[in-house]
């Protein structure tokens, strides 16, 4: 059976990751996504550490399921041959910043008038509109701006940045999301249309109840380290060898709780009976949890409380999360050839469809790599041809 998106051909502008991993989403669903970057390479995630035989691990991330082409679309014959490839596309992601596209000749106006179903995505660190507009915008600085790392850290610590570039991570699916909603819309009117997403705005909405706490109350949240403002018990305690989280999400979970750490009567307390009493009284109860939990290893605690049905998990570095029986059941980890690498592991797409299984059909590509075959396979152009735009720069 067809993937989902087989009959769908995307260019990809875009560099670094929120661009890039929203791609390789339409690519994991079966879309041709056809990376298009200058011949002295546009990515500098290309160049991030740690490298395997000269091949970023960040770019191999962000990039399967791709073909890679060269086009120098400061040059006219480059260009010339990009808005031919326009004409033949469904779809076009570039994170250029705003106005840079238009500086090239290529907004949306003009593209759109070259392909009227042409689906256009700007991802951009401020969006098309707006005073910043013009601003760069990289992961850290979004976290920072959009109150992210005033809520993430120790309260006597300074903010702190979420260890992966989630900023990032989150706009790779609203772009991949708007993308197949937009390619629905098309399907109903015939029309394609410019989708203009912005780290700023994905953060934002992804403040969740700490932005419904001030919009509706006033209510400032700040750090709580691996607290939780609004429930008790639902933080990490430091056992035996290492820390294990435990999300006592409503008073039934803490009962179940409190019997199993041996002792019943913290629940029938009043100062603890009811999460609100809980939280009034967090210092007292966190430090009776505490020198209850160090008593025990951490998986020993997870055992135990598994089988009351209380949620709890041991803070595992990554290594442990690879050797996890339940990811490794769930065969997380893909492995695909590569023309230089031998075989090289990912991470697999989570999603698993009954019956169109995502595959790892292609590697992610090296730079320009299959920019001969494309220009002689799919535009028909002789290999003289092919030479004279190579000598010239526009490949």
């Amino acid at each position: 059976m067809k993937q989902a998106l087989e009959d769908i051909r995307v260019l990809d502008l875009s560099r670094v990751f929120a661009g890039p991993a929203g791609s390789m989403i339409l690519g994991d669903l079966g879309a041709d996504v056809i990376r298009v970057e200058s011949p002295q390479g546009t990515d500098s995630i290309r160049e991030w550490w740690p490298f395997v035989k000269n091949e970023s691990t960040y770019y191999l991330t962000a990039n399967r399921n791709k073909r890679s082409i060269t086009l120098n679309l400061k040059n006219e014959k480059g260009k010339e041959i990009f808005l031919d490839l326009v004409k033949r596309a469904d779809v076009l992601i570039e994170n250029f910043k705003t106005g840079t596209m238009e500086r090239l000749g290529l907004g949306y106006d003009k593209l759109q008038a070259l392909n009227p179903k042409l689906i256009m995505c700007s991802v951009t660190g401020y969006g098309q509109t707006g005073p910043f507009a013009r601003e760069p915008g990289f992961d850290p600085v979004l976290q920072a701006i959009g109150g992210l790392m005033d809520v993430t850290g120790h309260p006597d610590g300074e903010p702190t940045r979420v260890g992966v570039p989630v900023v990032d991570i989150m706009s790779s699916l609203y772009t991949a999301i708007s993308i197949l909603s937009a390619v629905r819309s098309r399907d109903f009117s015939g029309e394609g249309q410019h989708i203009d997403i912005s780290l700023l705005d994905v953060q934002v909405s992804a403040l969740a109840n700490v932005a419904s706490s001030y919009l509706m109350t006033n209510h400032i949240s700040k750090r709580m380290g691996n607290d939780h403002g609004n429930i008790v018990p639902y933080q990490v305690f430091q056992c035996r060898d290492k820390p294990l989280m435990v999300a006592c999400g409503n008073d039934q979970l803490f009962i179940r709780f409190c019997e199993t750490l041996g002792h019943p009567e913290w629940s029938e307390d009043e100062d603890y009976k009811t999460n609100a009493m809980r939280i009034k009284n967090r210092i007292v109860l966190t430090e009776k949890i505490q020198n209850v939990m160090k008593e025990k290893n951490a998986d020993d605690w997870f055992s135990l409380l598994s089988g009351k049905g209380v949620p709890s998990g041991p803070v595992n570095n990554i290594e442990d999360v690879f050797k996890h029986p339940q990811v490794q059941a769930r065969q997380m980890v893909d492995e695909v050839a590569h023309p230089s690498l031998g075989k090289v592991k990912l991470v697999r797409n989570p999603i698993l469809f009954s019956k169109t299984p995502i595959t790892i059909k292609k590697h992610p590509p090296l730079l320009g790599e299959h920019t001969i075959d494309f220009l002689k396979n799919e535009l028909q152009l002789s290999d003289d041809r092919i030479a004279l735009l190579k000598e010239d720069g526009a490949i």
